[in-house]
């Protein structure tokens, strides 16, 4: 049994995308954690099936533990980029995630490589939670909490800690948090920059994440520590650009790498 993919990555936050209907009628998140795996399997932090063509797009995400999340900011440019390549959708297109609707606008393309602006839609927080005490094994840390497609607690960090892999791991897992949470360590640089660390829900420590990105630079705005628009630098030495206005939009790359069939 063979699922044919193709590989793209955002800002270093890799995936797998399949067109849905060349999916066999399988254990999906079996599968999911097969095609993922770094060395059994192709190696992604996620897989993606994509629906669709002329206006109608629509995708599926299962994280590299065979998770199912809401969305993935990164991951739903990389889909876009194939979509447009494809031929299957034009350079304005809307795509339908667990998330709901998001709109993307394709701002240049150079071969392989796109640079899209993302609608993100508006971000849903607690005021209660902007400064959140939450209590860990070391004791409590301030955190902010906000959802931006999906959950995300920020901390706020003068210089990185070194187990801050740990740390990740243990407030992803919270039990503040019944559905898990992405995690970001976040840096403030300047009033518009930001340097971010991301342990995304699913996945584990990845070089970039949108939705992290975007969780990030709201709660960093919300904690009056920068304004719009807001730089996010990576682990990826790539950055994503977030504006607040009448909503949340982030510009970040789409690169898409190769091809192939995995055996299942």
């Amino acid at each position: 049994m063979r699922i044919p993919f193709t590989k793209a990555h955002g800002a270093g936050n890799d995936f797998l995308l399949s067109w849905a209907e060349q999916v066999p009628e399988i254990d999906l998140p079996s599968a999911a954690r097969a095609i993922c795996d770094r060395h059994t399997g192709i190696g992604a932090d996620g897989w993606m099936l994509i629906r669709g063509q002329s206006i109608n797009h629509s995708i599926r995400l299962f994280n590299a533990d065979g998770s199912e999340p809401e969305m993935s900011g990164n991951g739903t440019r990389c889909a876009a980029a194939l979509l447009i390549d494809s031929g299957r959708a034009s350079d304005d297109l809307v795509v339908s995630t667990g998330a709901g609707p998001k709109h993307l606008r394709l701002i240049e393309r150079n071969g392989r490589r796109f640079l899209f602006e993302m609608n993100m839609g508006a971000p849903k927080y607690d005021e209660r939670e902007i400064r959140f005490s939450l209590p860990l094994r070391r004791g409590p840390r301030e955190v902010t909490i906000v959802n931006v497609g999906n959950p995300q607690c920020v901390a706020f960090v003068d210089e990185f800690p070194a187990d801050w892999e740990t740390l990740g791991a243990e407030i992803e897992g919270h039990s503040h948090f019944p559905r898990r949470s992405n995690v970001s360590f976040v840096r403030v640089a300047d009033q518009n920059t930001i340097d971010v660390l991301f342990y995304e829900r699913g996945a584990g420590v990845t070089l970039s994440s949108g939705t992290g990105s975007t969780g990030a630079a709201v709660a960093a705005i919300l904690r009056k520590l920068a304004t719009s628009p807001v730089t996010v630098r990576t682990p990826a030495s790539e950055s994503l650009v977030l504006r607040w206005d009448d909503s949340v939009y982030l510009t970040g790359p789409a690169e898409i790498i190769g091809a192939g069939e995995f055996y299942i």
